[in-house]
């Protein structure tokens, strides 16, 4: 009964509004008369309206905090691209470097080529006309040289030398440097023949052996026999008196120069030598 009441009550306050006033209808809503919830419609919006505001704040954070993420992620690209972009560019600029000093190596490499083509070339000529007229010279020496008469020994042009050849199983004892009886003899008549042929030039004793090995604790190896048997013949030489020392130098070339193969006994025989080689080149005035 009484929620009749009071809305019969505000009609009649409505009537009496419309009776009494100056002819306007005013309507003022009661702040009593609630809905079936009991609040007033206007606060149901409102409180709908804040719903969806709070509910848009959220989704509007929501978004934020998932751009500031993509933010961060992105910040993280771009540092990891400049990082890269930079190592890029140092290994341009050490290869540019590289490259420069590469060039300038090439160029300088160029031209000490070039300079090594002059200075061959130019020694090459030297070498030639030098060559040539030693040749010459020994040629025309070599053709009044004249061993023949002595047994064991031959001669042969060899460049721009002139070789003596003397057996060395004519001058030595087996595998040794000791001289055989006689050898003194035929090492004088040939250094004589030489020291009036060529008395100017200087002449080297070479010992020649074959490849057979040494079995001497004196002679460990064939350089050391083919030098001590240069230096025999080079001491029977100085004791007579045959030609001068200043003329003369020794040289042992063991097995390294064999004029024959050393596969035969003939051949080893062969090779078994002591050459005395007439050189271009003059001795030194006293």
């Amino acid at each position: 009964m009484i929620p009749v009441f009071r809305a019969s009550l505000s009609i009649a306050l409505a009537l009496l509004s419309i009776t009494c006033g100056c002819g306007r209808l005013v309507y003022k809503p009661n702040p009593q008369a609630a809905g079936p919830a009991g609040a007033p419609p206007y606060q149901q919006q409102f409180q709908q309206q804040a719903q969806q505001l709070a509910q848009q704040s959220q989704e509007y954070q929501t978004r934020a905090q998932a751009l500031d993420k993509d933010n961060q992620e992105l910040e993280t690209l771009l540092a990891q691209s400049r990082q890269q972009v930079q190592l890029l560019t140092d290994e341009v600029n050490a290869t540019r470097d590289q490259l420069r000093t590469t060039t300038e190596q090439l160029l300088a490499l160029r031209e000490d080529n070039q300079e090594l083509k002059t200075k061959t070339t130019a020694l090459v000529a030297t070498a030639k006309q030098r060559a040539g007229a030693e040749i010459r010279a020994n040629n025309s020496l070599l053709k009044n040289l004249d061993l023949s008469n002595i047994s064991g020994v031959s001669v042969r042009q060899d460049g721009d030398v002139v070789r003596a050849e003397v057996s060395g199983d004519a001058v030595f004892m087996p595998g040794s440097n000791y001289l055989k009886n006689g050898a003194a003899q035929l090492l004088q008549s040939v250094a004589a023949e030489l020291r009036r042929k060529f008395p100017d030039q200087i002449i080297g004793i070479e010992g020649h052996t074959d490849n057979s090995p040494t079995h001497s604790q004196q002679f460990p190896s064939n350089h050391h026999l083919s030098a001590a048997q240069a230096l025999s013949v080079y001491n029977s030489l100085m004791q007579r008196g045959t030609i001068a020392a200043q003329q003369l130098f020794v040289i042992g070339h063991g097995a390294n120069h064999p004029v024959v193969s050393n596969a035969t006994d003939a051949g080893r025989a062969r090779n078994r030598r002591v050459e005395f080689v007439v050189y271009p080149e003059r001795m030194a005035s006293r």
